[in-house]
């Protein structure tokens, strides 16, 4: 069930939240906002693949 919820989570932020890797995003230059994006789809992802 869990998986299945971060799976979710992973295609809304797929569609919702801006992709910094693909705008070339310099991670060392980034808002404290951006961080913040940044790790949540990382944690999201990490826990769907698990």
């Amino acid at each position: 069930m869990k998986k299945k919820a971060f799976k979710l989570l992973a295609k809304m932020n797929k569609m919702v939240l801006p992709s910094f890797t693909k705008q070339g995003l310099d991670l060392s230059k980034a808002s404290k906002l951006q961080m913040a994006v940044f790790g949540w789809k990382l944690y999201v992802t990490k826990n769907a693949l698990d």
